[in-house]
């Protein structure tokens, strides 16, 4: 990271524009979401994610796609460590593949997890769906960043004590489904990586056939490691970006993207005039748009807790 900021110019201009970011919170039941000017984040919040746009440009998480400034370190043969030159956290990276393959986690929730061990106990590390927020949904990648600058990484205690459910208990492992009105989340913490694996699996079929998709139904997923004990948080989307993102009056246009970060209580907008504006009430109006809402999430919760059940207990 330091060598970084010295010797890449693009890196050290990232940088140096945090200094000068702004910041406002606003406090709801028992958390709080902040939101942030960072015009540094123009490309990624308005990045174009459709099949052409994706075609017609290079991959940019490709090796030999870098910028000839850009130090990684290899990781587990198969993946990557850079550092993203277009930070929103104190110390932000991008932790690519070194293979040319689609955003996807159902094969690659292992690698997430032992990132959050490795990585530990300075970063929290998440991932965003093809359709929900990863930027470069043709290429798998996971990101890390400063841990506690997110506040769900401290909230998330409190919201589990006052709007969780614990579907199932067994072994190490626990799994929570928590709604606090904004957010649908479900929630594995244990100390067993077989434990979470499997019923992360479980978890992605529930979800994969509730929702009807094809291909994998969007989530966006925050994770840590703490005390010998993984924490995985899934955010239950059903809805890449709110109507305010593409009016075509400006007045009433928001350039906010929900991704991992954004809903983890941290909301980028690259634009002054929607830092400005954008109110309590539009929060939660562009959250409830992205989110499932309670009647789905209900079944969705007895639907996992009877696949959970039925796996462990038959």
């Amino acid at each position: 990271m330091q060598t970084q900021k010295v010797n890449w110019e693009q890196c050290k201009n990232g940088y140096t524009t945090l200094a000068s970011v702004k910041t406002k919170v606003f406090q709801f039941n028992n958390f709080s979401i902040k939101v942030q000017f960072n015009p540094g984040r123009m490309i990624s919040t308005s990045a174009k994610v459709d099949e052409q746009s994706i075609n017609d440009r290079k991959c940019f998480l490709c090796k030999e796609n870098l910028p000839q400034e850009q130090q990684s370190v290899d990781y587990k043969d198969d993946f990557l460590i850079l550092v993203n030159p277009f930070p929103i956290f104190p110390e932000h990276f991008t932790l690519p593949s070194i293979h040319h393959t689609k955003q996807n986690i159902e094969n690659s929730f292992f690698v997430f997890l032992y990132f959050c061990r490795d990585l530990n106990p300075d970063f929290s590390v998440f991932y965003n769906g093809p359709k929900c927020g990863a930027s470069a949904p043709d290429h798998l990648h996971f990101q890390a960043g400063t841990k506690y600058f997110m506040p769900i990484d401290l909230e998330y205690e409190q919201l589990k004590k006052k709007f969780g459910e614990e579907l199932i208990k067994i072994k190490s492992l626990h799994v929570f489904a928590i709604d606090d009105g904004f957010r649908k989340m479900i929630s594995f913490e244990g100390n067993s990586t077989p434990e979470i694996e499997e019923a992360f699996q479980i978890f992605y079929s529930s979800f994969k056939k509730i929702t009807g998709q094809d291909e994998e139904p969007m989530m966006n997923i925050i994770g840590s490691y703490q005390n010998k004990k993984w924490r995985v948080i899934i955010f239950l989307r059903k809805k890449h970006r709110p109507d305010a993102f593409f009016e075509e009056d400006q007045e009433k246009r928001i350039l906010l993207s929900p991704a991992a970060v954004d809903i983890g209580g941290v909301c980028i907008t690259p634009r002054e005039k929607d830092f400005e504006t954008i109110t309590k009430e539009k929060l939660k109006e562009i959250f409830t748009e992205v989110f499932f809402d309670e009647s789905f999430f209900l079944r969705f919760k007895k639907k996992l807790q009877s696949d959970l059940e039925l796996y462990y207990y038959s």
